[in-house]
């Protein structure tokens, strides 16, 4: 057996030895080395031997065949050389072969011969099933067959011809053998046992165990005797090869055998010795299925498991209007609404295990979504209602999330004979490899243009098992299906937190108006909800101050809850109740929506996001005295310039800034204490704090100071300072009062 491999580079003159000088079988020279573009069976008459040729996906990044061997020296396997009996990888050499081969086969009898063109290379291999047309290896998977179902049978014939063989025939004994005496006893030194007259089962059994030892020797499959039948060795089954015994052996006992299994393996028998036979005939016979752009082969197994059949689809999905052609696509539940479908759009790569996703067909992957998308709106412009599929939701104008991967078959090297299900999302193993995700708004899941690609490594072998075994089967269609929606729906839940949103008074229309431009792109209302949405803002540190806002503005109008995606809406339960706070103006300079908190209705993930922080100023060295003497800072209440109201923002401040007044580059960070109090201007004053006159009915609102701390770490106070009261210009139409006190939340120093 020879052992070769797709597109890697072997001298010239070793492929012209094995494969012959046809240069069609092989290209890209460059010097004196070669690469073979085929995968597939190649029996050489010339040498008498097959030849095969695996996919370029067992060689290793390494550039090892199966990790492990150098493919120079792994091309001539026989029973006296076999480095691949080491590693047991012998057996897993045949099995893969046998299994390609099947593959090949079924793929160039599903493709109508006009389609395939110049891919695929047939010679001597006519469609399975057709009289006098197996090759070698269909013969040896037969045989193999055979032998698998019929081991009880072979065990049974063994025991009955066997049963009775050796017991003592006294009557021939008596007769036939004189016996010695002594006082009077009669004593037989030779005994005749039954005569066993010539079984044709046993040597029809005989001669099948002996093919199939003889097969394993070059072939280097593993399979089982039944004892009890003489097996030949593999010499003696070449000679009769040779010398044509075979067929006229079998012909002569042919009419020795009359039930249904034993006819069937005497016509296993006679196939295999006329192939034989001719191979050796010195005729240069030969049997070729090959085929290049092997890349078709794997598409189309991965759209047999995975795809649904194309009368199910409509054309124009799979070959859209712009030429682009999907090789992949089939519906499945949406991964927001349980009585609607979406489609999965997917695309197979068969690549060597070190190649990366090229910018190239991550484009055309997500321009294939993005037609999906448009074919299914036109649909529902032209109709007006929700067919099974419902792309857009037409009351927050979002739209539904459209699953989109790639498949790539990869090989296990620790363990290559696994045909077990085994798929895992592809990592990237390069830092330039382009981001598999598309989008036009950030933090905007909902939105049109917001796509992501997923990247699935499947095992080849199960692939290929899976192809030739269970092509037609739904079970593994439709589990396979629900894998990839279950793996797609953990990688938008590693990304995004989804919330559900209950309108807190009137309708869900109304309400969904009233915030329609901080809504759009981050809601989607399922068909059968009720007065339910769903919103997902992403999780990304950078934008949780904007979520944060998000949440905080929306609050008034929305109950607000936790939402696992997959699950019913209508079951989340909102965190507690909107108590509106009857505010009349702030004149704290963050946004108005940040200092109307609510921490009770707040997601419990912001909630460390919250933590306030307060700017506050010294005008000088007798103010700050005071500051540091008495351990409190005080802010004005009331109505007037610089004032605040007892807000949630304010009430929770946890640190202290305390900046100079004419030097806000000067500054310490202090922690304040949870208890606050409220002093009029006699207490003030009693304290030590300087008050200008008529401030006698003024109020202060007091924070005691705990300590000094670094925990904030180092930020540009100037460069805050500046931003916030530009905030505060931009949202009221001027600047805030100098000296005025500012809250921040925490979450808000990460951009300083």
């Amino acid at each position: 057996m020879k052992l070769l491999f797709e597109e890697y580079s072997y001298p010239t003159s070793l492929l012209q030895d094995i494969v012959g000088s046809e240069v069609n079988l092989y290209y890209q020279k460059e010097g004196d080395m070669a690469k073979l573009p085929y995968v597939g069976y190649y029996f050489n008459g010339k040498i008498n031997d097959s030849v095969f040729i695996l996919p370029k996906v067992f060689i290793s990044e390494n550039n090892l065949a199966f990790n492990r061997y150098i493919p120079e020296e792994i091309t001539d396997i026989t029973p006296e050389k076999n480095p691949l009996k080491v590693n047991d990888d012998d057996a897993v050499v045949f099995e893969l072969s046998a299994w390609l081969y099947q593959a090949i086969s079924l793929y160039y009898e599903r493709k109508e011969q006009s389609n395939i063109g110049t891919d695929i290379i047939v010679q001597n291999i006519r469609p399975r099933g057709e009289s006098r047309s197996k090759t070698i290896i269909e013969i040896i998977l037969s045989l193999l067959d055979y032998n698998n179902k019929h081991k009880n049978l072979f065990t049974y014939i063994s025991l009955i011809n066997s049963s009775g063989n050796n017991k003592i025939n006294w009557t021939k004994t008596i007769s036939k053998v004189q016996p010695l005496f002594q006082n009077g006893t009669p004593f037989y030194l030779e005994f005749k046992n039954k005569n066993k007259v010539i079984n044709y089962d046993e040597e029809l059994i005989s001669l099948f165990y002996s093919v199939l030892n003889y097969l394993s020797a070059s072939y280097h499959f593993r399979f089982h005797t039944v004892q009890g039948y003489n097996i030949e060795k593999p010499s003696k089954i070449q000679s009769m090869i040779e010398s044509g015994k075979g067929t006229r052996l079998l012909k002569r006992i042919r009419r020795n055998y009359y039930s249904d299994e034993l006819v069937e393996l005497w016509h296993l028998m006679l196939e295999f010795f006329q192939r034989a036979e001719a191979a050796a005939s010195g005729k240069s016979f030969e049997e070729r299925l090959l085929v290049s752009n092997f890349n078709l082969v794997f598409e189309d197994m991965i759209d047999q498991l995975i795809s649904d059949s194309r009368n199910e689809i409509p054309n124009e999905l799979r070959e859209q209007l712009d030429g682009k052609v999907v090789d992949h696509i089939y519906k499945d539940q949406s991964l927001l609404e349980e009585n609607r479908k979406i489609y999965f759009i997917g695309d197979s790569k068969y690549y060597k295990e070190a190649t990366n996703l090229g910018p190239n067909s991550i484009y055309k992957q997500f321009t294939y979504a993005k037609n999906v998308i448009q074919y299914n709106i036109n649909l529902f412009n032209s109709n007006g209602n929700d067919s099974e599929f419902r792309y857009r939701d037409p009351l927050t104008e979002g739209y539904n999330i459209t699953p989109n991967f790639f498949i790539r078959g990869v090989v296990d090297f620790d363990n290559p004979k696994s045909q077990d299900i085994k798929i895992e999302k592809r990592e990237s193993t390069d830092n330039n490899e382009p981001e598999l995700h598309n989008k036009h708004f950030f933090n905007r899941l909902f939105d049109r243009d917001t796509l992501f690609l997923q990247s699935y490594n499947i095992n080849f072998m199960f692939v290929i098992s899976a192809y030739v075994r269970n092509s037609d089967n739904i079970g593994l269609k439709k589990s396979l299906q629900t894998m990839f929606r279950l793996n797609f729906m953990d990688y938008i839940k590693e990304k995004y937190e989804f919330y559900t949103l209950r309108p807190s008074y009137g309708n869900l229309e109304d309400a969904v108006n009233r915030n329609f431009k901080l809504l759009n792109g981050k809601t989607y209302k399922p068909t059968d909800s009720g007065n339910v949405l769903i919103m997902a803002l992403d999780n990304n540190e950078e934008y949780q101050t904007e979520n944060m806002r998000l949440i905080n503005t929306i609050q008034e109008d929305f109950l607000i809850g936790d939402y696992e995606l997959g699950t019913n809406p209508n079951d989340s339960i909102p965190n507690t109740k909107f108590r509106p706070l009857n505010i009349i103006h702030f004149v704290a300079s963050d946004i108005a929506s940040e200092d109307a908190v609510n921490t009770t209705n707040i997601p419990i993930k912001y909630k460390s996001n919250l933590k306030t922080i307060l700017l506050g100023v010294y005008k000088n060295d007798t103010h700050k005295e005071w500051i540091l003497t008495n351990k409190k800072y005080n802010v004005r209440l009331g109505n007037r310039a610089g004032a605040v109201k007892r807000i949630k923002q304010v009430t929770d401040a946890s640190y202290l800034v305390l900046y100079d007044f004419h030097n806000p580059g000067n500054y310490s960070v202090y922690k304040l204490s949870d208890k606050h109090h409220t002093w009029n201007a006699e207490k003030m004053r009693l304290s030590g704090y300087t008050l200008n006159s008529g401030s006698e009915s003024n109020l202060y609102y007091i924070y005691d100071i705990l300590e000094a701390t670094e925990e904030l770490g180092v930020f540009d106070l100037e460069k805050l300072l500046e931003r916030k009261r530009a905030e505060y210009k931009k949202d009221t139409g001027e600047y805030p009062a100098e000296g005025s006190p500012i809250y921040i939340y925490k979450s808000e120093l990460l951009n300083v």
